[in-house]
């Protein structure tokens, strides 16, 4: 009897002390912290975060919300209000704004929504409906923040670029990429043909339209102008800034904007490629076709006589190969589309051109485009 009352004593005091343990242990376990929130040491923003930060502080506030308003008939006569909205940026402090001629296209009021949601009413000074440009402006109550212009004439295809713009009416929304391509050719959304175009992977969406595209210095490299889709793709276009200046120079000297277009297509080749093709190794602009009418056409330049296939693609063949304009050697795709830029009709630009193996200099006298291109 005594030994098993010693063995239920024994038993109770191992019980207790297990469960005291196992009390103390859900104590000590609920007394930990669920996560770590110390911050780990060294870390921080990148300078390349830190760069892209900066540039949105300052560029934001220079981009605005474009709403425009155009007034259509329905079927029965009625009239029928129809919103589209779009992007812009300041170029001044006096309210001076760039965005796409499709963005106010047709409109009877443009109002313009700046990032401290101030609105106004805004008014079409220029457009060139040829590169989807519009120059509108607003009578601001106090000096505003801008953006400087860059130079879009030298970029490289890897460089960064920033876009700001308001996609889906998402105000102030910024995506970063790269410069993916240049000397693209796009159809507008007015069917227009751009030519030279910046192509990036940074998100464009609808109502991106019109904003600006920024270097890694906070410059204005581009005008974020048309999508692939209906959404981004990864393949988004900019105009190249360096178009806007010709427009901006016409609006202040007092001129009508009036761009000359290319009348030829081109293919760039060089080195291996080149040499297959026996034409000189540092290459040059293939022309393709000549559309006929064109400046071009009425200065001599020859296209393409047959189409061969070089590996997987076909290319056109005995036509000029344009290798310098207006004395500055061509060694990139998109050379002609940059000297164009410069151009209004009426000028000159001299393309030298190896023909049959000879160099010639053709003066080409820039006119109005075709009637059947315009």
């Amino acid at each position: 009897m005594r030994s098993r009352t010693v063995l239920w004593a024994a038993f109770i005091v191992l019980a207790f002390v297990w469960l005291t343990s196992r009390a103390n242990w859900s104590v000590r376990r609920l007394a930990a912290p669920l996560f770590n929130s110390s911050p780990v040491e060294g870390a921080g923003l990148r300078p390349e975060e830190e760069n892209n930060i900066e540039i949105y502080k300052f560029a934001r506030l220079a981009t605005v919300y474009i709403t425009s308003t155009t007034v259509r008939r329905d079927f029965f006569y009625g009239p029928v209000a129809s919103r589209s909205l779009g992007s812009g940026f300041l170029i001044n402090d006096e309210g001076f704004i760039l965005t796409n001629f499709h963005v106010i296209s047709g409109s009877s009021r443009i109002q313009v929504t700046l990032s401290d949601q101030t609105q106004y009413n805004a008014v079409s000074l220029d457009t060139d409906r040829s590169d989807d440009l519009a120059l509108v402006k607003i009578n601001p109550k106090t000096k505003l923040s801008f953006l400087r212009l860059g130079d879009s004439d030298h970029l490289l295809v890897g460089q960064k670029v920033l876009a700001i713009g308001n996609p889906f009416g998402l105000e102030g929304t910024l995506t970063t990429g790269v410069v993916s391509s240049i000397g693209r050719t796009i159809d507008s959304e007015d069917n227009e043909h751009l030519q030279g175009v910046i192509q990036t992977d940074a998100a464009i969406n609808g109502g991106n339209s019109g904003g600006p595209l920024l270097d890694s210095s906070g410059s204005v490299i581009g005008i974020n102008t048309a999508i692939v889709g209906r959404t981004n793709l990864g393949i988004g276009f900019a105009l190249p800034i360096n178009r806007a200046k010709a427009l901006l120079s016409d609006y202040q000297a007092g001129r009508v904007t009036e761009r000359p277009k290319l009348g030829i297509t081109t293919e760039y080749v060089a080195g291996d490629l080149a040499d297959a093709l026996r034409l000189p190794r540092r290459g040059g602009l293939l022309v393709q076709a000549v559309a006929p009418g064109s400046s071009e056409n009425l200065a001599g330049v020859r296209g393409a006589r047959e189409v061969v296939a070089v590996g997987n693609v076909e290319l056109g063949i005995g036509g000029d190969l344009i290798i310098a304009i207006d004395g500055q050697a061509v060694d990139r795709e998109d050379a002609l589309v940059r000297a164009m830029a410069h151009k209004r009709v009426g000028d000159t630009i001299t393309l030298r051109v190896v023909r049959n193996g000879r160099v010639l200099d053709l003066p080409v006298r820039l006119r109005r485009a075709p009637s059947s291109e315009s």
